[in-house]
């Protein structure tokens, strides 16, 4: 090594040669996939342009990688769960999460309460597109909710809180009459039944019985309408540990088990901890921006979750960091939509 104190001393030549010597020496061929993107003078190919992500590198590969997952999911028949917080309902992903539960494509959802009342709003009238930096004072003075750049008008949970309270008066007199106390997940389909409308995510899974699991169930306007009918029915109660017991009990035994989660939160985690109790999910894909470094499960690595055994050693998994409501769209479409 070449003094610092003597660079000084050296010829140009030197110089030119130290340089070239730690710039420009040899180096390995790396084995892998050729890094090119979608070729447009070949034609405007949306299904070629999807393709293309598996070589363009950073989160487009993520993706292309999350694609093959989810087509082997369904090719290996796996037992596949479906994790999506609320506001995936409250976009237009509501009506693409429909869609599988329609076609019986998975085989378990798990959402927030969020997720099961806004499916059900939706039914009685329209969210609209609003505006991320909408004034939120002048929004209060009339009466509409702001869900990120969606608006709510408040009418719409006057008319859930009225479904509800109907609802609810016919599950505490069958609760009167038999004694038995109903679970979350009961009380779900139940709610899909009464809304009988074909573009409820909950009709149809209380119509082809697909399990569904709010492991936050009264974290909403649906625990305000709980909140104020025992005002009227006291001893009305929910189960949730049969809830718990039900979604748990899916895992066991299953030949192969595979995940999908939009979002973060309480909904990643129940998917993984029922996997636990079979050391691990077979497949696993992630879509949520939510970073690792602040310790919690929404942030987690799929390699973390090996460490709990909530993936197993050979889980094939990916984590997408990108906002659900562009990629799950071109995720469903390269997959489900195909089978």
């Amino acid at each position: 090594m070449v003094d610092e104190n003597k660079i000084n001393e050296l010829s140009e030549e030197e110089k030119k040669q130290i340089a070239e010597k730690n710039l420009l020496f040899d180096s390995e061929e790396p084995e892998g996939i050729k890094v090119e993107g979608y070729d447009f003078s070949k034609g405007n190919d949306f299904e070629g342009i999807v393709d293309s992500f598996e070589s363009t590198g950073f989160q487009a590969n993520h993706l292309g990688k999350a694609i093959k997952i989810v087509n082997n999911m369904i090719k290996n028949e796996a037992f596949i769960f479906l994790g999506y917080t609320s506001n995936m309902v409250s976009s237009g992903n509501r009506d693409i999460i429909r869609f599988l539960v329609q076609n019986k494509k998975v085989d378990a959802l798990v959402t927030t309460a969020g997720g099961i009342e806004e499916d059900i709003i939706k039914c009685m009238g329209d969210f609209v597109i609003g505006d991320f930096r909408a004034d939120g004072a002048e929004l209060r003075k009339r009466g509409i909710n702001r869900t990120g750049n969606l608006f709510v008008p408040n009418e719409r949970y006057i008319k859930f809180e009225a479904f509800m309270g109907e609802l609810l008066e016919e599950v505490w007199k069958e609760q009167e009459k038999t004694g038995k106390v109903i679970s979350g997940y009961e009380l779900i389909w139940k709610m899909g039944e009464k809304i009988g409308d074909e573009r409820s995510i909950y009709y149809w899974a209380w119509k082809n019985k697909i399990p569904v699991y709010s492991p936050a169930v009264l974290d909403g306007a649906l625990g305000d309408d709980v909140y104020f009918f025992k005002f009227r029915r006291q001893g009305f109660k929910i189960d949730i540990s049969e809830d718990i017991k039900m979604f748990n009990d899916l895992t066991i035994g299953l030949k192969k088990s595979g995940a999908i989660i939009l979002g973060a939160g309480s909904v990643k985690h129940a998917i993984l901890n029922a996997n636990m109790l079979r050391n691990g999910a077979d497949y696993a894909v992630y879509i949520n921006t939510a970073q690792e470094f602040d310790g919690s499960d929404s942030g987690a690595m799929p390699e973390e979750a090996k460490s709990w055994g909530k993936l197993n050693a050979n889980t094939e998994e990916v984590k997408v960091f990108a906002d659900a409501t562009i990629v799950f769209p071109l995720l469903v479409g390269k997959t489900f939509a195909m089978s």
